[in-house]
């Protein structure tokens, strides 16, 4: 399924135990950038040297890909173009990048058939894919999510690649036009008298005909979005410590309480991701839940890419507003 995160078995070893914080001798945005080296601090304290702010850029991930092209910068590689042309349309591409593959297993030949100046690589990418990487350009490791402060991290790692292509100022606009959304979100529910509600954001899929549902925990980027707007997180299952994404199942639901607002994303290119339209619409249990007979369910637009940047976090906002205030 194009959506799902890349494999736990990949991304363990890497991910869980990194700190990113990006510095570098000179993140001048001004005239003579071109011509100044910079040295930057990756994902896994690696240090990273660049003649000068990159502007062949190759990225294995979407919210990578989604921040270069938010800083004004169009990637010549993207990993799966396909899966993020479907799944993340506030930040569409402007360009026609080359696929260099899929997002948990990239092609080293086409890698380097595009002499990027940088590569930035998810830590969630097994090292040693990381390593051959490395031997065609200079890599920069981005932790793609942390759920000890999953908002942190998303401006983190955005500033960070802002200053490895010299699109800082862009990068304090987008932070502050996210910080301004949040802050209208907020405003909107609280008006319309659903501020504080119950709310639990999932999504889920099909495979073998089993039904798995992914709650978005406060640790989730979603999650914790969500609690910025004056939501409270109705899950009480853990998630995971990166993503802070838990599992369960239709069952589980019984456990959320009975006012509780559900929201989910699926996506009409890929089948497997709309259970709740699909296989549960008869399902006992599901139709027999409290928030199903009230008709507090709510499909959010396709497209919003629920581990992307701040554009995207934006988008999501606008639609949960929309949902939770429509009449």
């Amino acid at each position: 399924m194009r959506r799902l995160l890349i494999t736990a078995a990949a991304a363990t070893a890497a991910a869980l135990t990194l700190s990113a914080c990006g510095t570098t001798e000179s993140s001048d945005d001004g005239a003579k950038k071109g011509a100044e080296s910079l040295t930057l601090t990756d994902a896994t304290g690696a240090k990273v040297k660049l003649k000068g702010p990159a502007k062949k850029v190759v990225a294995s991930e979407w919210n990578e890909v989604e921040s270069l092209i938010s800083l004004g910068v169009d990637p010549v590689g993207v990993a799966d173009v396909k899966g993020y042309e479907t799944w993340d349309t506030a930040v569409p591409l402007k360009n026609s990048p080359k696929d260099i593959g899929t997002r948990g297993e990239p092609s080293m030949d086409t890698v380097a058939s595009l002499k990027p100046d940088l590569i930035l690589a998810s830590t969630d990418l097994p090292a040693a894919a990381v390593k051959q990487l490395r031997k065609v350009a200079p890599v920069l490791a981005i932790r793609s999510a942390d759920a000890s402060d999953p908002i942190g991290r998303m401006t983190e790692n955005l500033d960070l690649i802002a200053k490895a292509t010299g699109t800082t100022k862009q990068s304090e606009k987008l932070k502050k036009d996210f910080e301004a959304k949040l802050a209208g979100g907020k405003k909107a529910l609280a008006d319309a008298g659903v501020g504080g509600a119950d709310y639990a954001f999932a999504d889920g899929y099909v495979t073998s005909n089993q039904v798995s549902i992914r709650p978005y925990t406060s640790g989730s980027l979603i999650g914790a979005v969500n609690e910025k707007i004056g939501l409270k997180n109705a899950w009480k299952v853990k998630g995971d410590k990166s993503y802070g994404l838990g599992a369960t199942d239709v069952e589980g639901l019984t456990k959320l309480d009975k006012d509780t607002h559900f929201a989910y994303i699926g996506n009409k290119g890929d089948k497997t991701s709309t259970p709740f339209t699909g296989v549960l619409a008869k399902d006992k249990v599901w139709t027999s839940l409290p928030f199903v007979k009230k008709g507090n369910v709510h499909r959010l637009p396709d497209g919003i890419w629920m581990f992307g940047g701040p554009e995207s976090m934006n988008q999501y906002v606008d639609s949960v507003v929309d949902a939770l205030t429509k009449k």
